[in-house]
């Protein structure tokens, strides 16, 4: 998995290298508006680092978009049909958040993705991940406390839960890890 996470990072940084250059921003204005320091930002576009989760997200709304939209613009590629090896799996070296993107790339706007977040690692994410979506998350397996706002939802393997309006949220996966689906759609 280490060569897929390297392509998948090195695919990531030439699509913020590209969005960045889309709207004629230098490495300056973009980490003034991530709040990303240029170093790190020159270091993910050359795809020489595999980004967090958390560094993603603060890119990512700069660009008015969301972690999603940037990892699947970064990673798909047309066509109606993405078979299992082809889906781009990227992993948060910080959590072992593991993500894979099942979609195929197509005018639809619903995704699909899995995640694996292992025993005890949380993931936090900012309102603005969720300014231009709705999603759903259904527990595969495993146990999820899922923090939206002030209330806090503990899953079970089957429970699904939609989301409210864009607040702040973590995931905080319990022994014994948890394996979840997510089905965002846009707009």
């Amino acid at each position: 998995m280490d060569d897929i996470a390297n392509d998948i990072s090195s695919t990531i940084g030439k699509r913020i290298h590209a969005e960045r250059i889309m709207r004629d921003w230098s490495l300056a204005e973009l980490a003034e508006r991530s709040g990303v320091s240029k170093a790190m930002l020159s270091t993910i576009e050359r795809g020489m680092t595999s980004p967090t989760a958390a560094l993603l997200v603060r890119i990512a709304a700069a660009f008015g978009m969301t972690l999603s939209t940037l990892i699947a613009r970064a990673e798909l590629q047309s066509g109606g049909l993405l078979r299992a090896a082809d889906q781009p799996v990227w992993r948060d070296p910080d959590t072992g958040y593991v993500r894979r993107h099942l979609s195929p790339a197509c005018e639809m706007p619903l995704e699909l993705i899995k995640v694996h977040l292992p025993a005890g690692a949380k993931v936090s994410l900012p309102a603005a991940s969720y300014a231009f979506i709705k999603q759903q998350i259904w527990l595969i397996s495993g146990k999820l406390e899922f923090t939206e706002g002030d209330q806090v939802h503990r899953l079970e393997p089957g429970d699904c839960l939609a989301l409210g309006a864009p607040s702040d949220c973590t995931f905080h996966a319990l022994e014994p890890g948890a394996d979840y689906l997510v089905a965002l759609v846009r707009g």
